[in-house]
């Protein structure tokens, strides 16, 4: 085709429009130009696809060939615990170096003067316990948080008085705050 079918102008091979009306051109020569052009890029494609095939048959092929099976570890979560020292007193006693005992099986109100992370160990809340008595708090005692459900588990908590009444707590939550400012009541339920 070496002229326009529209309006007669003059054609340059492999030109797709006419420069003076605008028409498209299809011949022969300008759709199998373009068949080619498509075909370029399936065959890079293709030679693509078999590599990434072949790379991956190559790391299947190895890491396959050891029967070794690694085992897997879950940590679960748990408590923090300190190792056993005959410097530290035993988790089970105590209760009478901190002071007052909670009530076994007893829910009740009391004012939390301190929480202590148990990493960092039950000395630091008995010295704190021992520090509050010596100020004039009443019943100031010890608890492992993980004894209990309305606790955050993990702490050593160091405690004034047991009550009632969340009323009855909340009245010694003053003398408790000149000790530590950020003294609070809060419900203890085993």
């Amino acid at each position: 085709m070496s002229e326009c079918p529209r309006c007669g102008a003059g054609l340059v091979r492999g030109q797709e429009y006419c420069l003076e009306c605008g028409a498209r051109l299809r011949s022969a020569e300008t759709l199998s130009g373009a068949r080619d052009a498509g075909r370029g890029w399936i065959l890079r494609s293709a030679l693509a696809l078999g590599v990434a095939l072949a790379g991956a048959a190559l790391a299947v092929a190895a890491t396959d060939g050891g029967n070794d099976v690694a085992e897997v570890v879950t940590a679960t979560g748990g408590f923090a615990t300190l190792p056993d020292s005959t410097t530290l007193p035993a988790p089970d006693e105590g209760q009478s170096a901190g002071g007052g005992e909670w009530p076994a099986g007893e829910d009740g109100w009391t004012v939390v003067l301190a929480s202590v992370p148990q990493t960092s160990g039950r000395r630091v809340a008995v010295t704190r316990a021992a520090q509050a008595r010596r100020r004039g708090l009443a019943s100031v005692g010890i608890l492992d948080s993980s004894q209990y459900a309305s606790l955050h588990p993990g702490y050593w908590v160091v405690f004034s008085g047991i009550y009632g009444s969340e009323a009855e707590a909340t009245s010694e939550l003053q003398p408790a705050r000149r000790f530590a400012r950020t003294a609070s009541v809060r419900r203890i339920v085993p």
